[in-house]
């Protein structure tokens, strides 16, 4: 499983950095996948910052 963050969408509200700090990191305004793959320990919080992502910024493939 692998995460990415449009920076183009990302509004930097640091709701995935919060879920899921394990995956994803605020670079400045905008937030980052920082490990690729996802571990499989992450995988379920991932996910759930994808959903709960209010610009749907995150992809996960």
């Amino acid at each position: 499983m692998k995460a990415k963050v449009d920076p183009n969408l990302c509004t930097g509200c640091e709701l995935c950095t919060n879920i899921c700090p394990d995956v994803f990191e605020m670079k400045g305004d905008t937030a980052s996948a920082k490990v690729d793959p996802v571990p499989k320990a992450a995988e379920e919080t991932c996910k759930e910052a994808k959903d709960s992502c209010p610009v749907e910024a995150i992809s996960i493939e």
